[in-house]
């Protein structure tokens, strides 16, 4: 059970855990560049889907239930601890539904943090994008920055990453709003130039929560939330309530207050980085 879940980074005595989902077709390596950031305290667990890393010949799964059913009976299985959960893209279906589960089980997060994704009272609507050709679906991952280009001459990797991609597509696009939300708090994020999500329509996820709500904005197009100033700020947000933290529970202290619209300094990343605050 435990091949759903990657650490990132082991920590040998953790006080608090991060559980984080990637993008669509993503990886548990997509968060390796969070590693620096994390306090030593900190835990990351990355979610495994089938047909990506150690699990890369198994067959994906096409539906947001069986994958979140899975997850949450593995996530239960990890040595208790406080823990938030963030999910990027795509994967922010997976962390709301898995949040919504680990909270009928009695073990619910601290926060819920998700990322370039539309809320769920915005359905996907045709055409889908799981069913564009190999070629359509390649050219519009070029255009957001989801593929390399020199990927382009390993036909077999190529293929591999579109049966997942096409399948976790799938899965989102399939997903419907749940008839009751969650009591976790919600911190929804975005990129102000994020070319496949409106980034007004990230507010609408404290439709979402009975908990507080906090949004935050950052440049850096669909996958930001990988580039290091990005990364720093969101981790910050995410462990700062953890037991023992300088200052725990002022952050969110398990419900995250609204916002003022200041501008924040990103931790780390100096004045040229600014983040855009708005509840």
């Amino acid at each position: 059970m435990r091949d759903w879940w990657i650490t990132v980074g082991p920590r040998p005595a953790p006080r608090f855990r991060v559980v984080a989902f990637p993008h669509a077709g993503g990886w548990p390596s997509a968060f390796r560049s969070w590693a620096p950031f994390l306090p030593p305290d900190v835990e990351l667990v990355v979610a495994q889907l089938p047909g990506r890393g150690a699990r890369i010949t198994e067959r994906p799964l096409t539906r947001v239930e069986p994958l979140v059913d899975a997850l949450g009976a593995a996530l239960a299985e990890l040595p208790e601890l406080p823990y938030a959960v963030v999910g990027h893209s795509f994967g922010s279906v997976l962390a709301y539904e898995l949040t919504r589960t680990m909270e009928h089980k009695g073990l619910a997060p601290e926060l819920l943090a998700v990322s370039a994704r539309q809320p769920p009272c915005f359905p996907a609507e045709p055409p889908f994008a799981h069913l564009r050709s190999d070629t359509e679906l390649v050219e519009h991952l070029l255009d957001i920055g989801g593929m390399t280009p020199r990927l382009l001459d390993r036909d077999d990797l190529v293929r591999l990453s579109l049966r997942a991609i096409r399948a976790d597509l799938e899965a989102m696009e399939h997903h419907e709003r749940p008839l009751s939300g969650t009591g976790v708090p919600i911190l929804a994020l975005g990129a102000v130039d994020d070319p496949v999500v409106v980034a007004e329509r990230l507010h609408l996820w404290s439709l979402e929560t009975t908990g507080g709500f906090r949004r935050l904005m950052f440049p850096g197009g669909h996958f930001y939330l990988y580039e290091p100033a990005p990364a720093a700020a969101v981790v910050h947000r995410l462990v700062a309530g953890r037991p023992g933290a300088p200052h725990a529970g002022t952050p969110y202290g398990g419900r995250v207050p609204r916002a003022s619209g200041r501008p924040v300094s990103v931790p780390g990343g100096g004045s040229k980085h600014l983040l855009k605050e708005t509840s």
